[in-house]
């Protein structure tokens, strides 16, 4: 079993569409959404939930009100501004609140409790393509790393139950906490860019970060004829830092018509873009392939 994930420095490269494409040309895999904060992969696969679970990422508090004094104490330690106590009453702001359990700690009566904190879901779900995990963080909710772990794990259950293949990822843009938890203990990552100042100087930085925690590397460019001397640029970097680029997708503006369908690119239309996307796939699998006979 393989563990592909498809990750890009910046949001808005092309990610979620190239994984929804491997979702109609890999067999035997299960798909996973791991951009938990803005999770878009279900707009292309249109799954139905078999399993839907809460996530909680942290702790919030609540004051006993039966047992509170008030004191005030928990209002002067709070750095977050989340206790107020209007008409003498202690009252905490839980959208306010950020966890850290300093209130709980100093009141006298022991009248603050921590509680868990429900800031998402994550689903176990079907598609036409094969199994398919996937979570929903809530709005302005944190430990985003940690639902994504969550997923990991449940994707790889998955696949070792059913003897699947591939685990492909469409992981989160940028270089922070889910991105890390996104690559743990992957075989290979794909970074997708595009020929733009901040797409190149953000793919260099994803690449960095996955190669400080040893992760195999490839890359592609999107709408590469949009600006050929950065494509270039991009190439000379790629083959300077031996980084296998696999593909180089034209830009067409069918694809915008099959995220409006909704349907993933390769399935959409047969068209050079499209055509890039399929003989990348073949270009992964055979690097994969050669992983293991190295091995």
């Amino acid at each position: 079993m393989k563990q592909l994930v498809i990750i890009s420095g910046k949001g808005g490269t092309g990610k979620t569409i190239i994984s929804a494409s491997f979702a109609t040309l890999a067999q035997r895999k299960v798909m996973v959404d791991c951009d938990v904060d803005a999770a878009n992969l279900f707009l292309l696969l249109h799954p139905e939930a078999q399993e839907v679970h809460q996530f909680s990422g942290g702790m919030k508090a609540r004051v006993e009100l039966e047992k509170c004094t008030g004191c005030g104490e928990c209002l002067d330690v709070c750095r977050f501004s989340a206790i107020s106590m209007p008409e003498g009453e202690i009252i905490i702001d839980p959208i306010s609140c950020e966890g850290c359990a300093v209130c709980s700690y100093v009141c006298p009566v022991e009248a603050i409790v921590m509680e868990s904190n429900i800031s998402g879901e994550w689903f176990v779900s079907q598609t036409k393509y094969g199994p398919f995990v996937h979570a929903k963080l809530g709005i302005g909710e944190e430990n985003s790393g940690k639902l994504v772990a969550e997923v990991r794990k449940k994707a790889k259950e998955i696949a070792e139950a059913k003897n699947l293949d591939f685990i492909i990822i469409d992981g989160p843009p940028g270089i922070g906490c889910p991105v890390i938890a996104s690559l743990s203990g992957a075989n290979m990552a794909l970074v997708v860019t595009e020929p733009t100042i901040s797409g190149i100087h953000d793919m260099e930085r994803v690449t960095q970060m996955a190669h400080h925690f040893g992760i195999q590397t490839t890359s592609c460019i999107n709408k590469y004829d949009l600006n050929l001397r950065n494509t270039e640029h991009i190439e000379k970097w790629c083959q300077k830092n031996s980084i296998p680029l696999v593909g180089k997708i034209p830009f067409a503006s069918v694809v915008t018509e099959s995220m409006v369908q909704g349907i993933p690119l390769t399935e959409f239309t047969k068209n050079s873009a499209s055509q890039e996307i399929m003989n990348m796939w073949e270009k992964l699998q055979k690097i994969l392939t050669q992983e293991d006979t190295q091995q």
